[in-house]
């Protein structure tokens, strides 16, 4: 397995990092972790470019700050703030038809075991009308503070979520106008956060011990990656 740590400079060579590390995974048939905190970005899915109020939802975002940037993942808009935490597991898959709700159901487990650990009791499930509403998110006091989604190629599969950290009203702030824009329903007191529901706020302790979550009891070795310029990637 290969750990990846850190981001990249700016938004879009940070993006690239997990998207070079999905395809590592397909050449060489080894799993992939990457814990960190993206660059400010509002994130939007596949369904909210063919929406009618797509581009007022990014006007909205670019007014309050935000850069704007679409992922290939599932799911509606995210926001991170720079502070909010985004996490990944990438598997190699043998058939893409199978596996789908087992990847979803591993991550979302070692995600809580994680969050409990850090003083947090999330549970499976979500308000109403909260952000990126799906399945597999999680809820705690206060709110929907994790959210998943899954991208499956035809030589591995990337499971992929956001955790939000603090800053639960900044991204209730933003969030709000883009959902409106794209006529999605949303309660800004949906969102909630590590802080909201009194956990500890310690960005590096989180992200070590998401990491270590999702990496798990691996078989094999161990790859840990701290200097992304130092990468090296299959068939480079």
């Amino acid at each position: 397995m290969r750990v990846v740590r850190g981001r990249g400079e700016d938004a879009d060579t940070d993006r690239a990092v997990t998207q070079r590390l999905l395809e590592w995974v397909g050449t060489t048939g080894e799993s992939a972790v990457r814990v960190w905190r993206p660059h400010r970005q509002v994130a939007f899915g596949p369904q909210d470019r063919t929406a009618a109020g797509y581009e007022a939802a990014v006007a909205a975002a670019k007014e309050r700050g935000y850069a704007v940037h679409d992922r290939q993942v599932g799911g509606r808009p995210v926001a991170y703030t720079g502070d909010t935490i985004a996490f990944a597991r990438i598997e190699p898959v043998a058939d893409e038809r199978t596996g789908l709700d087992e990847r979803y159901a591993g991550v979302r487990v070692d995600v809580r075991d994680a969050l409990r650990e850090l003083g947090v009791d999330a549970e499976r499930g979500e308000p109403e009308d909260a952000f990126c509403p799906g399945g597999y998110s999680l809820q705690a006091t206060g709110g929907k503070l994790v959210g998943v989604a899954q991208r499956v190629t035809g030589d591995a599969a990337l499971v992929a979520g956001i955790l939000v950290v603090d800053g639960h009203e900044a991204i209730a702030a933003v969030l709000e106008p883009v959902y409106e824009a794209l006529g999605v329903a949303f309660d800004p007191e949906s969102v909630g956060s590590i802080d909201r529901a009194g956990g500890e706020v310690d960005p590096v302790a989180i992200i070590l011990r998401v990491e270590d979550a999702l990496v798990g009891d691996t078989l094999g070795s161990v790859e840990w990656v701290d200097d992304l310029a130092a990468v090296e990637w299959a068939g480079e």
